[in-house]
């Protein structure tokens, strides 16, 4: 058992019957009245988001979790097939248990979030930032490069990304996997 003061970014509670990841949190000690912690909480099941504010010192549940890298292999449908590297170990989580399942390249690898106590799946976290290929995009006008001007682009994995102007096809750019956007053109 823990208590609010224990709160953290990234921890996992048990909240309502259910697994609950902090977001975020902030400690509120108002003038009158008792101190308070508010809270946005990630339901690790669905998906879900929730604003909760708990009293302080009230005790709380807290969840091990593991991170364990793995390599994507491919996908099937909606079902994605994943290797552990450390003893080969297969692994088959459907779509929507990954943050961002557009920017999934065969080989890459990515952490996947196991219960530590009951050995189950809760889902798969990429990296902060990938980089892939354009594959199309109208192509760049010379020029075009002092304006903040977006135009549409398909990377090899099959996601659409709006890039600058300046961008042409064969180019290698990092995503933001977090948001889906553009963040910069990689020098190969």
């Amino acid at each position: 058992m823990a208590s609010t003061s224990d709160f953290r970014n990234g921890l996992c509670i048990k909240f309502n019957n259910d697994l609950w990841q902090i977001i975020e949190f902030q400690h509120v000690k108002p003038g009158k009245g008792p101190a308070f912690v508010r809270t946005k909480l990630k339901n690790l099941t669905n998906g879900r988001r929730l604003d909760n504010t708990f009293t302080a010192g009230v005790k709380i549940d807290v969840v091990r979790i593991e991170n364990r890298k793995h390599q994507f292999l491919y996908a099937d449908g909606d079902s994605y097939h994943f290797m552990n590297t450390d003893n080969y170990e297969q692994v088959f989580l459907d779509k929507a248990l990954i943050n961002a399942p557009d920017f999934l390249k065969e080989g890459e690898n990515a952490d996947i979030l196991f219960h530590a106590d009951e050995e189950k799946v809760l889902g798969c976290e990429l990296p902060a930032s990938v980089v892939l290929e354009v594959t199309y995009t109208e192509p760049g006008v010379k020029g075009d490069t002092a304006t903040n001007t977006l135009k549409p682009s398909t990377v090899e994995t099959g996601a659409t990304v709006n890039v600058p102007l300046f961008i042409n096809i064969g180019d290698k750019i990092k995503i933001d996997t977090r948001t889906g956007t553009y963040s910069e053109r990689v020098k190969s």
